[in-house]
């Protein structure tokens, strides 16, 4: 029979696996320097005029919709918006879903509204997704700058972009997520920093 003890040791466990999760992130140089290297190119984005797209599936939308919202939103503090958008509208998605499949309903905005000079931001903790793939095609083919999110090394999505952020945290995808959004609010300050000299 489960107990308040039993209870509090599984709380216990997660919070022990997050922190070594992000003990180990803090430690790997190559990510860190993958993420300097992201927000540098956000930056000068922003400061040519582009916008920046995001997409993911499931819990991995909800972290593209929270980039993009705090980039065209705010941050820590007030700034001008940032053009930044989640590939999340659900007329859209179900549209090409129904009519293309659903490997293509990032691609398709992807080739309705991307441009040079602009940026597509795709998170997959696998980063096998397909549809963010497809995405990552579909950017290519239009001048489309590339950086994935992914928490596997060996992930198709990495030897496709121009900067990958590979954060590995175990055999679940909630500690790679929870690294991402570590990621995700780092790039935002790095931006906002970057764009407008906040500190």
């Amino acid at each position: 029979m489960s107990t308040p003890e039993a209870h509090t040791a599984i709380v216990a466990t997660h919070l022990d696996e997050a922190a070594a999760a992000l003990a180990a992130l803090r430690a790997n140089a190559p990510a860190l320097a993958s993420i300097v290297r992201a927000g540098a190119l956000l930056v000068g984005t922003f400061q040519q005029g582009g916008k920046v797209y995001t997409c993911g599936n499931g819990g991995s939308m909800c972290d593209a919709m929270h980039l993009a919202e705090e980039l065209s939103g705010r941050f820590r503090e007030d700034r001008a918006a940032l053009g930044a958008m989640a590939i999340s509208d659900p007329g859209h998605l179900s549209c090409v879903a129904n009519d293309y499949g659903y490997d293509q309903v990032f691609a398709r905005f992807i080739a309705a509204q991307g441009r040079a000079g602009d940026v597509l931001v795709g998170i997959s903790t696998s980063g096998t997704s397909k549809n963010v793939l497809r995405a990552v095609d579909a950017a290519r083919a239009r001048g489309l700058k590339v950086i994935v999110l992914t928490g596997r090394e060996d992930a198709p999505l990495n030897a496709l972009a121009d900067v990958a952020i590979c954060t590995p945290a175990g055999r679940y995808a909630d500690r790679v997520q929870e690294l991402h959004i570590k990621v995700i609010h780092s790039l935002i300050d790095l931006v906002e920093r970057g764009v407008f000299g906040i500190s």
